[in-house]
């Protein structure tokens, strides 16, 4: 197994998803972890993520121990490689300049974790201190124009540290290094596929549930239709899938969950519609938001679980729905927002958590849905947040705005499939403004509302980028936008990327 120690890095979460990809089975783990614990989880790799520290300000809380035991093959990226350095005895200082961004790295070819990389490679740096001087035993094995220690290992080959990012995709050849490190250093076989995927799955709700009952959360989305479906297989009758409307789904949306579950499993559907528009009336603030629509969603399920008898809830909350909501091991990381399914939960529910997916990325959780058969307008779906329209409409809901926004929206997804480009994008939707805007139809003056189209790419929601949808794609959204939507006079296209942006706008 590998273990990933988390330093409170941007980009932790990337190098699970790559080791994952190379089919090897990890897990992050928070700084504070003990020697004692990576033992007994039978770990033999370990990386050390980057982070937002500097290795000459106070230590965190880490174990020590992991560095005398000489048991773990390790990595250190970044924050990792300088926290090696100086505890085997090097020197790392602060930079004058940032090293920031895309920047050539010269490796040496030799060594077997830079195995078939080319002379010269692209590499992703993010960092302003850096290693000025090795430790004893311990040599240089790549470099760039700005600094000499660009990556270094130990003379055993069992400690390994690189300075730039492999796990970020802008580094050309980063998955080739993982890749070179964890086979050819570490020597570790394939074991994490969709089927030992399932497998733990299942385990980790037999263990949890034994025999009791348990509710679903149901949105029809990918990764809660795959739970639904796994628990089916799991508990029986003992699970009840629970599909709410809140009103704020998209156009036509409810008849489609509703016709494809309720033969597959034990299916139940509320209209609660009413109750989480009055209570979302002039409320603005997003996270506010997020918090009643979660609590609302939990009143619910508490009543009809208790009516079914059930003790917990189950949900499909994704790894980035943990991290963007709160660091889960309570390291560095930093909050970006709430969701409400993780942190706009309530303090006190009657039901225990069931979250089998919470350290799994979308790709994972769609490749498991193949795995069960699931039809391609479940596992292609782009996602959706869990608060709905209520994210999309920013400022206050009104039965209104969400006519608006709803039939705006569904011209968005008509228009990108019809050019070939639902299955090309990560996510494609509406923004209702808070604003309006002075316009002409029919040569009289208007003065209406405001669509923004978000549509961007991505492999695993953590980062995105705009797509550069053809202007005639964008041309026919728009024209059809403000013909058949009452209420609208102009369109605009958002061009942010994640980061700075997050994809959505709430």
């Amino acid at each position: 197994m590998v273990a990933i120690i988390d330093f409170g890095s941007q980009y932790t979460q990337l190098i699970a998803r790559r080791i994952r990809e190379l089919g090897i089975y990890c897990e992050i783990f928070p700084l504070s972890t003990k020697y004692e614990d990576l033992k007994n989880r039978n770990v033999k790799v370990l990386i050390l993520s980057g982070g937002p520290g500097h290795v000459s300000e106070k230590d965190f809380d880490f174990d020590k121990r992991i560095f005398k035991s000489n048991e773990f093959y390790l990595l250190g990226i970044c924050y990792g490689m300088q926290l090696i350095a100086k505890y085997f005895g090097g020197k790392v200082v602060h930079g004058n300049i940032r090293e920031y961004g895309k920047t050539v790295f010269y490796p040496d070819t030799n060594e077997e974790i830079f195995k078939g990389l080319k002379d010269r490679t692209i590499v992703w740096m993010s960092h302003w201190d850096y290693v000025i001087k090795l430790p004893k035993k311990f040599k240089t094995i790549g470099k760039t124009e700005k600094i000499k220690i660009g990556a270094l290992r130990d003379l055993n080959k069992k400690i390994y540290g690189v300075q730039f990012h492999p796990e970020v995709i802008h580094t050309e050849q980063g998955k080739q290094i993982l890749k070179n490190f964890l086979f050819n250093i570490c020597n570790l076989e394939v074991n994490w596929r969709p089927g030992s995927i399932i497998q733990k799955i299942k385990k980790e709700i037999e263990e949890n549930v034994n025999n009791k009952k348990v509710i679903c959360a149901l949105s029809g989305g990918v990764d809660s239709s795959v739970l639904s479906l796994i628990l089916n297989q799991v508990c029986g009758k003992n699970s009840l899938s629970i599909f709410v409307n809140n009103g704020l789904l998209r156009k036509n949306e409810p008849e489609e969950i509703i016709n494809f579950f309720k033969e597959k499993v034990n299916f139940m559907y509320i209209d609660a519609a009413e109750i989480f528009l009055k209570r979302l009336k002039k409320i603005e603030d997003p996270e506010e938001k997020r918090k009643i629509i979660g609590n609302t969603f939990i009143e619910i399920f508490e009543k009809q679980g208790e009516k079914f008898g059930a003790e917990f809830l189950a949900q499909g909350t994704l790894y980035p729905d943990v991290i963007e909501s709160m660091s889960p091991f309570k390291g560095p990381s930093a909050k970006i927002k709430t969701h409400h399914n993780v942190g706009g939960l309530p303090e006190k529910m009657k039901f225990k958590l069931i979250e089998p997916f919470k350290f799994l990325f979308k790709d994972e959780v769609r490749k498991i849905a193949k795995k069960l058969n699931l039809p391609d307008f479940i596992i292609k779906r782009h996602p959706f947040p869990g608060p709905g329209l209520a994210v999309r409409i920013i400022s206050g809901i009104t039965d209104q705005r969400l006519e608006i926004l709803k039939n705006a929206d569904i011209i968005v997804e008509q228009e990108i499939k019809k050019a070939g480009f639902y299955n090309k994008v990560w996510q494609a939707f509406a923004v209702l403004l808070p604003i309006k805007s002075v316009g002409i139809m029919g040569d009289k003056r208007t003065y209406e509302n405001v669509i923004a189209i978000r549509i961007v790419k991505s492999k695993d929601g953590m980062t995105a980028d705009w797509a550069k949808i053809p202007y005639k794609i964008i041309e026919r959204i728009s024209n059809r936008i403000v013909n058949e939507v009452k209420g609208v006079n102009r369109v605009v296209y958002d061009i942010t990327s994640k980061p700075p942006a997050t994809i959505e706008w709430e």
